[in-house]
Formats: structure tokens, C-alpha cells, sequence
């Protein structure tokens, strides 16, 4: 079990220090909504799924640098048609940021995987083996 700040021990909250800062580094190009992102947390690992329908696995692009994941993407699309009398030209722009602080000393950055499927993007960060809650311990008196 982790605790709060307040409590003791002094255990950072994971959950919060999870969230810190991302409101400022999160942002859309295009003014658009940003994705829908849900966290989970379990004894195991954070779960970070992410809505994005209508894209593709290779639109994506996640970086982690200094405890930081950044999911981000970039699709553009063009459309022309061309018939007797007129030309027709359709643009299409979607980008999108979502950057988050990762808590130090408790995921294990090496083994972070992301897959996408029928429009939502999953990213697992496992948490370290020291990080997960231990089972009670009965101490026995000599």
C-alpha cells in the first residue's frame, strides 16, 4: 500500500505524482478536443488507455524521456478528385500531445509496452518489483 505524503512513512502518492504537470505540456495543434485518457492502477502495473479512433499503430509516437511519457500523433490526409468540369481538394489535419510524469522509483521504464486496437491505445508500465505492496508479515517474539 502506498501513502499519502501526510502519512507515515513518507511514501510519495503515486497516483498524484502520476497526474503532476501534464495539464501544462498537453496540447492539440489543431484546437481540436484532445483523446480521452483513463488510468488505472493495479498492484502489478499502470494501465494508460487512450481513445483514438480512425487511427493507425504507426500514427503513433511514444517517447520517455526523464521519467516523462509523452504519447504523441500526427495524421494528414488528402483528398483529390478531379472530374469534367471541377476539381475537389479535401484536407485533413489531427495532432495531439498528452505528456505525463512518471513516478520516480517505482515503474520499470524498461518494460513499458504500448499496443493499439479497435481504436484505443493501451500503454502497460509495470510497476518494480520493490514498488508492489508486500503481503503482512507476522514478526515473531523470542
Amino acid at each position: 500500500m502506498l501513502l499519502k505524503k501526510t502519512d507515515f512513512p513518507v511514501l510519495p502518492n503515486v497516483f498524484n505524482d502520476f497526474f503532476r504537470d501534464w495539464s501544462s505540456t498537453n496540447f492539440s495543434d489543431t484546437n481540436t478536443t484532445l483523446p480521452a485518457v483513463n488510468i488505472r492502477e493495479s498492484e502489478n502495473d499502470f494501465v494508460v488507455d487512450v481513445a483514438v479512433p480512425g487511427m493507425d499503430k504507426k500514427d503513433f509516437k511514444i517517447d520517455l524521456d526523464n521519467d516523462v511519457l509523452t504519447i504523441s500523433s500526427e495524421k494528414k490526409t488528402e483528398n483529390e478528385k478531379t472530374d469534367d468540369n471541377y476539381t475537389r481538394k479535401e484536407y485533413s489535419y489531427m495532432s495531439f500531445r498528452r505528456s505525463f510524469t512518471l513516478p520516480k522509483g517505482v515503474v520499470d521504464s524498461d518494460k513499458i509496452k504500448a499496443n493499439y486496437k479497435n481504436g484505443e491505445l493501451r500503454i502497460t508500465i509495470p510497476k518494480l518489483e520493490e514498488a508492489k505492496p508486500k503481503p503482512a508479515k507476522l514478526i515473531e517474539v523470542h
